[in-house]
């Protein structure tokens, strides 16, 4: 009996492992607000990026402010590689990116070492 409750306990948490690290997750966008005729969002970066998901307005101007409180060396630099841009974010200090999302489209970001990302979701 042991044997067959043993079993059905490795089978459970080796199923939760593969729901953890490979499940899909769906992640709330968070819209940008308009400042000024700027869209605007701030990404906490912090274990990772929070929102991991922003939508922004095609043909709209848009500022991205990278706010780091992480001290993890994988998180001083955010990549946009789409729009070109490498910026190194100073631990404590928000930093701005400006971008101009001029088609609809999903734009991905990641820290330096690509183990952390986002995306830009521009309709």
């Amino acid at each position: 009996m042991e044997k067959y409750i043993s079993i059905i306990a490795s089978l459970l948490a080796i199923g939760f492992i593969v729901w953890w690290f490979f499940g899909k997750r769906e992640d709330d966008a968070k819209l940008a607000e308009d400042v000024g005729g700027v869209q605007t969002v701030e990404i906490m970066v912090d274990g990772g990026y929070l929102p991991r998901t922003v939508q922004l307005k095609a043909g709209v101007p848009a500022k991205l402010v990278f706010n780091r409180q992480d001290p993890s060396g994988c998180l001083d630099e955010v990549l946009l590689p789409d729009f070109g841009i490498s910026r190194m974010l100073p631990l404590g200090e928000k930093t701005e990116i400006t971008i101009n999302p001029s088609r609809a489209g999903e734009f991905k970001y990641t820290c330096g070492m690509q183990m952390f990302s986002g995306k830009v979701v521009v309709k």
